[in-house]
Protein backbone atom coordinates (compact mmCIF):
# COMPACT_ATOMS: atom_id res chain seq x y z
CA UNK A 1 0.00 0.00 0.00
CA UNK A 2 1.64 3.59 -1.04
CA UNK A 3 2.16 5.98 1.97
CA UNK A 4 1.14 9.70 0.74
CA UNK A 5 3.01 12.59 2.03
CA UNK A 6 2.83 16.44 2.30
CA UNK A 7 5.81 18.04 2.55
CA UNK A 8 6.20 21.98 3.34
CA UNK A 9 8.61 24.67 3.14
CA UNK A 10 7.59 26.81 6.07
CA UNK A 11 8.47 30.59 5.71
CA UNK A 12 7.01 33.58 7.47
CA UNK A 13 5.65 34.55 3.86
CA UNK A 14 5.07 32.04 2.07
CA UNK A 15 4.64 28.07 2.71
CA UNK A 16 6.51 25.30 -0.08
CA UNK A 17 4.10 22.50 -0.38
CA UNK A 18 4.68 19.34 -2.28
CA UNK A 19 2.67 15.56 -2.17
CA UNK A 20 4.72 12.68 -2.90
CA UNK A 21 4.34 9.37 -2.33
CA UNK A 22 6.76 6.16 -1.62
CA UNK A 23 6.28 4.17 -4.52
CA UNK A 24 8.58 6.27 -6.77
CA UNK A 25 9.74 8.25 -3.92
CA UNK A 26 8.84 11.38 -6.34
CA UNK A 27 6.99 14.71 -4.81
CA UNK A 28 5.33 17.31 -7.26
CA UNK A 29 4.96 20.92 -6.19
CA UNK A 30 1.64 22.35 -5.47
CA UNK A 31 0.75 25.46 -4.42
CA UNK A 32 2.59 27.76 -2.27
CA UNK A 33 0.39 29.05 0.74
CA UNK A 34 0.50 32.48 1.75
CA UNK A 35 1.69 33.31 5.39
CA UNK A 36 0.89 36.46 7.22
CA UNK A 37 4.09 36.51 9.54
CA UNK A 38 4.46 32.97 10.04
CA UNK A 39 0.46 32.20 10.23
CA UNK A 40 -0.51 29.97 8.15
CA UNK A 41 -3.87 30.02 6.17
CA UNK A 42 -5.62 27.03 7.60
CA UNK A 43 -8.40 26.63 6.02
CA UNK A 44 -6.49 26.38 2.47
CA UNK A 45 -4.33 23.63 5.07
CA UNK A 46 -7.56 21.87 5.89
CA UNK A 47 -8.64 21.35 2.08
CA UNK A 48 -5.36 20.00 1.24
CA UNK A 49 -5.62 18.07 3.69
CA UNK A 50 -9.25 16.76 2.63
CA UNK A 51 -8.16 16.14 -0.87
CA UNK A 52 -4.85 14.35 -0.80
CA UNK A 53 -5.20 12.03 2.68
CA UNK A 54 -2.00 12.10 3.66
CA UNK A 55 -0.49 9.51 5.82
CA UNK A 56 2.21 11.77 7.07
CA UNK A 57 3.38 15.49 7.11
CA UNK A 58 6.80 16.59 6.76
CA UNK A 59 8.13 20.13 7.29
CA UNK A 60 11.92 21.34 6.83
CA UNK A 61 14.12 21.72 9.28
CA UNK A 62 15.97 25.18 9.22
CA UNK A 63 19.06 25.18 11.02
CA UNK A 64 21.88 27.09 10.45
CA UNK A 65 24.86 25.06 8.35
CA UNK A 66 26.61 23.85 11.65
CA UNK A 67 23.74 22.55 12.81
CA UNK A 68 22.77 25.09 15.36
CA UNK A 69 19.07 26.92 15.52
CA UNK A 70 17.99 30.41 14.28
CA UNK A 71 14.98 32.40 14.65
CA UNK A 72 12.69 30.52 11.92
CA UNK A 73 14.05 26.95 13.78
CA UNK A 74 11.32 27.44 16.14
CA UNK A 75 8.53 28.70 14.57
CA UNK A 76 9.04 25.53 12.03
CA UNK A 77 9.19 23.11 14.65
CA UNK A 78 5.84 25.07 16.47
CA UNK A 79 3.84 24.60 12.58
CA UNK A 80 4.69 21.30 12.44
CA UNK A 81 3.49 20.55 16.17
CA UNK A 82 0.73 22.09 15.34
CA UNK A 83 0.28 20.68 12.24
CA UNK A 84 0.80 16.89 13.82
CA UNK A 85 -2.09 18.16 16.68
CA UNK A 86 -4.58 19.68 14.14
CA UNK A 87 -4.77 17.27 11.90
CA UNK A 88 -3.43 13.78 14.00
CA UNK A 89 -0.62 13.25 11.83
CA UNK A 90 2.93 12.16 12.37
CA UNK A 91 4.62 15.21 10.94
CA UNK A 92 8.53 14.88 10.85
CA UNK A 93 10.95 17.89 10.84
CA UNK A 94 13.63 17.20 8.15
CA UNK A 95 16.79 18.77 7.62
CA UNK A 96 16.41 21.54 4.65
CA UNK A 97 20.23 22.72 4.48
CA UNK A 98 20.72 23.79 1.05
CA UNK A 99 17.28 23.06 0.02
CA UNK A 100 16.24 26.70 -1.03
CA UNK A 101 19.69 26.79 -2.72
CA UNK A 102 18.98 23.55 -4.62
CA UNK A 103 15.31 24.74 -5.90
CA UNK A 104 16.98 27.79 -7.31
CA UNK A 105 19.63 25.65 -9.17
CA UNK A 106 16.84 23.51 -10.54
CA UNK A 107 14.37 26.33 -11.69
CA UNK A 108 16.91 28.36 -13.05
CA UNK A 109 18.21 25.84 -15.42
CA UNK A 110 14.77 25.31 -16.36
CA UNK A 111 13.72 28.99 -17.02
CA UNK A 112 16.32 31.44 -16.35
CA UNK A 113 15.41 34.31 -14.11
CA UNK A 114 11.82 34.09 -14.81
CA UNK A 115 11.34 30.87 -12.88
CA UNK A 116 12.75 32.23 -9.91
CA UNK A 117 9.73 33.63 -8.53
CA UNK A 118 9.28 33.09 -4.51
CA UNK A 119 6.28 30.63 -4.26
CA UNK A 120 7.79 28.30 -6.19
CA UNK A 121 10.76 28.29 -5.42
CA UNK A 122 9.25 27.31 -2.13
CA UNK A 123 7.50 25.01 -3.92
CA UNK A 124 10.22 23.03 -5.36
CA UNK A 125 12.09 23.01 -1.92
CA UNK A 126 8.97 21.51 -0.26
CA UNK A 127 9.77 18.67 -3.18
CA UNK A 128 13.83 18.31 -2.18
CA UNK A 129 12.33 18.20 1.24
CA UNK A 130 9.44 15.54 0.73
CA UNK A 131 12.05 13.64 -1.83
CA UNK A 132 14.57 13.61 0.88
CA UNK A 133 12.11 11.79 3.89
CA UNK A 134 10.95 9.43 1.20
CA UNK A 135 13.95 8.36 -0.02
CA UNK A 136 15.24 7.71 3.80
CA UNK A 137 12.84 8.14 5.89
CA UNK A 138 14.83 7.50 9.27
CA UNK A 139 16.95 10.38 8.39
CA UNK A 140 15.19 12.81 10.18
CA UNK A 141 16.53 15.39 12.67
CA UNK A 142 13.49 14.82 14.76
CA UNK A 143 9.47 13.82 15.37
CA UNK A 144 7.08 16.56 16.24
CA UNK A 145 5.33 15.83 19.52
CA UNK A 146 2.45 13.02 19.34
CA UNK A 147 -1.22 14.57 18.88
CA UNK A 148 -3.14 14.87 22.26
CA UNK A 149 -6.42 13.04 22.16
CA UNK A 150 -8.35 16.09 22.64
CA UNK A 151 -7.12 18.37 20.01
CA UNK A 152 -9.28 18.74 16.57
CA UNK A 153 -9.80 14.99 14.56
CA UNK A 154 -7.98 14.91 11.15
CA UNK A 155 -10.83 15.39 8.34
CA UNK A 156 -12.43 11.89 6.91
CA UNK A 157 -10.09 9.92 5.09
CA UNK A 158 -13.05 8.31 3.31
Amino acid sequence: MSITVIGFDYGTRSIGVAVGQDVTCSAQPLQALRSDRGKPDWNTLDRLIREWRPDRLVVGHPLNMDGTSQPITVMAEKFAADLSRRYRLPCILRDERLTTASARELLFASGGYRALEKGRVDSVSAVLITEAYLQDPRDTSETAPAPKEDQKTRPDRG
